[in-house]
């Protein structure tokens, strides 16, 4: 995978979205974006829950990822795309947009692993 990154693997909390206010993005669960080692992933805010399918790149210098998604709107199909890149070891700035709809800039957090 072209500029692979494991800095951007893993769980990160949704602590900003241009769009919607911290109320919505966590009425569910704490808002989140996961990636895995293969590009795929997982994230949801508010009612807007989806499955990523993305690739490793560099944008403008840093490692990102840029995918697409599909999942839900309050339970309506949606999907989108978008890209996040890895700022510090500990934020990841991005996009995301749904097909024909919004789009929002959010900022994430890298989720501290808790132990047992």
């Amino acid at each position: 995978m072209k500029g692979k990154d494991s800095s951007l693997i893993g769980r990160w909390r949704i602590t900003e979205m241009d769009a919607w206010d911290s109320d919505y993005m966590n009425m569910e669960v704490e808002a989140f974006i996961e990636i895995e080692d293969n590009g795929k992933g997982e994230f949801q805010f508010g009612l807007v829950h989806g499955y990523i399918d993305g690739h490793f790149t560099t944008r403008d210098g840093k490692s990102a990822v840029e995918f697409s998604w599909d999942g839900n709107d309050e339970m309506d199909s949606a999907s989108g795309r978008g890209w996040m890149t890895i700022e510090d070891e500990n934020t990841l700035k991005g996009m995301m947009f749904f097909h024909q709809g919004d789009e929002s800039d959010f900022i994430a957090k890298r989720k501290k692993s808790s132990k047992r």
